[in-house]
């Protein structure tokens, strides 16, 4: 477990450095300075010296069994890119809903809608070899799997929950109207989409995203 500190000032410091005494697979990297999410993943990244890669930020949980279901999933499938369903929570850790995903992911798909969930993803780098999120304030992970996407690995996903996403209305990825505009952005100066293909993806982008509002995150809604 590599556990990056952006520069935090909650005193969360004093409470990892408690484990980190106790278990030695856990290591605690201090950054000098705040840089950001993506920065920070990044970072966390480079250190990496195991074989699969995962993402878990700090307001986010993994149910249990998470990673053993992916891996054993991506081993049996031989896939590069796993990812599952989620529930969604309140800021108190209450369930108000749940996000199914699809089972399969190509690059022109993603391109209408993520629904790779950051906190769900895991990529092999025995296939892969290391990816980066690119630097930017908000989408870091989802220019990540277009990325993975884009040069062709096979990717599928858990339709089973196996994280809670807890939902931040104050969060900068709450700002619909800020998402929109560096979505559009990614398609066209990450992506290089023409102005055609931006537009027919940003308007299944937003199309999907308010499908999402309304259908996915359906309250308290029992997976079997």
């Amino acid at each position: 477990m590599i556990i990056i500190d952006d520069c935090s000032t909650d005193g969360s410091i004093n409470i990892i450095e408690k484990y980190v005494k106790k278990d030695m697979r856990i290591r605690l990297i201090r950054l000098e300075k705040n840089s950001g999410a993506a920065l920070a993943r990044n970072k966390g990244i480079k250190e990496a010296k195991g074989r699969y890669i995962a993402f878990l930020d700090a307001d986010d949980l993994w149910l249990p069994e998470k990673l053993d279901k992916q891996i054993q999933f991506m081993k049996k499938e031989g896939i590069h890119l796993c990812y599952s369903s989620y529930y969604v929570i309140d800021e108190r850790g209450s369930e108000i809903g749940v996000f199914i995903t699809k089972k399969e992911a190509t690059y022109r798909e993603l391109l209408k809608t993520c629904f790779i969930g950051n906190l769900t993803a895991v990529y092999d780098t025995s296939n892969l070899g290391k990816k980066y999120m690119e630097p930017i304030p908000i989408h870091q992970d989802y220019t990540l799997w277009l990325k993975i996407l884009r040069e062709g690995a096979p990717a599928k996903g858990i339709l089973e929950p196996l994280a809670k996403y807890r939902l931040r209305y104050g969060s900068i990825s709450s700002n619909k109207i800020r998402a929109a505009i560096w979505t559009w952005g990614i398609y066209r100066n990450i992506e290089r989409l023409t102005l055609l293909e931006s537009l027919y993806y940003f308007l299944n982008y937003n199309w999907n995203g308010l499908i999402k509002h309304l259908i996915s995150y359906r309250r308290k809604t029992k997976v079997a």
